[in-house]
């Protein structure tokens, strides 16, 4: 591999670990209630916090007019808003680092012409991904400011699930540099894995996405029995809502059900595809990711329980999100490890030098 490659890889992986880490910040924000103690998007004098006792009277007088406060946190003190308000700030603060450690490498690149054409419009798909995510995050935040104290539902799962769409594509392309298709086969036996990896892939898809409605509208604190939800395999509240399509979106019963079934077919579904690997003639590496998505699954679905059983703690449910991640980062790596024409992992980290 070229030392151009390797160094563009380098960098997006860089991202890829910030976007991790702005995703669990994100659950300790949404879990904490903090991410409506910022009441106005401003993405350049927004970087600056207040500073003086004016300017922090000046931020909870704002927060006081919006619903959170008039009917979760009436009465809140100083010292407690700024308790909220610094979660806050740090996880738009990241944000904005995300974007200047992608936008500032990528030009350098450019102007460099480390880029081929097809790379360089790849990327800058990913920067306007990037700039939508901003959007849409104060889009989230804006929904709970007018009428309830929380925000969409539906925002914060669009908003989550582009987080995912945005690491996913700065991780396959960083992956197409190190391992580039024409390099050398995938190994043989693998080709009646790749429908099955993406199958497990687009289940992983789905449990983030139910995911999503269920912390959007808070469902995780209902139900807290497993495995039957309050004495029932199937709870008889499932489609009480009319129209039956609203359950999906707004039955707390609905939503925990659905995000339980997709973790109870993850469950079934990834010890097949292991033992299906353990038994071809599949490359090392191709068993090693199996064997590490299974274990990451594993340990998932045991946070998620957790979770559920103890009503929901805030370091356990943020560990659970980025529980997500992480299954979903061992379903890409095996994706790409499968695809024809993979090409072949290195034997020591000296392929940087390469």
């Amino acid at each position: 591999m070229s030392e151009r490659k390797a160094s563009i890889a380098a960098w997006l992986l860089v991202c890829c670990a910030l976007v991790f880490a702005i995703v669990v910040l994100g659950g300790v924000t949404r879990l904490t209630r903090s991410g409506l103690s910022i009441t106005e998007w401003q993405p350049i004098a927004g970087i600056i916090p207040p500073l003086t006792d004016t300017q922090w009277e000046e931020a909870l007088a704002k927060y006081r007019q919006t619903p959170e406060y008039q009917k979760v946190n009436v009465g809140m003190t100083i010292a407690e808003f700024k308790g909220i308000f610094w979660l806050e700030y740090f996880h738009r603060l990241l944000g904005r680092v995300i974007g200047f450690a992608f936008l500032i490498p990528f030009l350098y690149f450019l102007a460099r012409r480390r880029f081929d054409t097809k790379l360089a419009l790849k990327l800058g798909g990913v920067f306007v991904l990037g700039a939508l995510q901003g959007v849409l995050g104060w889009y989230m935040v804006a929904s709970g400011l007018v009428d309830e104290p929380r925000v969409s539902q539906h925002r914060l799962t669009a908003h989550l699930t582009l987080a995912f769409i945005i690491y996913a594509a700065m991780l396959w392309i960083a992956l197409g540099l190190l391992f580039p298709r024409s390099t050398a086969a995938a190994g043989g036996g693998t080709g009646a894995l790749r429908g099955l990896a993406w199958a497990v892939t687009a289940l992983v898809g789905m449990m983030v996405l139910t995911g999503g409605f269920v912390a959007g509208i808070r469902a995780g604190y209902a139900y807290n029995t497993f495995p039957l939800m309050n004495g029932h395999l199937i709870p008889p509240e499932l489609f009480m809502l009319e129209p039956w399509h609203q359950n999906f979106f707004f039955n707390m019963a609905t939503v925990q059900f659905n995000h339980r079934l997709f973790a109870w077919a993850l469950a079934l579904l990834v010890p097949v595809f292991w033992v299906k690997t353990m038994r071809s003639e599949a490359p090392a590496r191709v068993k090693l990711l199996a064997h590490l998505l299974l274990a990451a699954l594993a340990a998932q679905i045991a946070l998620g329980i957790a979770t559920l059983l103890l009503a929901v703690p805030i370091a356990l449910g943020a560990a659970h999100q980025g529980g997500a991640l992480v299954v979903f980062t061992f379903a890409l790596l095996l994706n790409h490890a499968l695809r024809a024409g993979s090409g072949r992992w290195p034997e020591s980290p000296g392929y940087l030098r390469s």
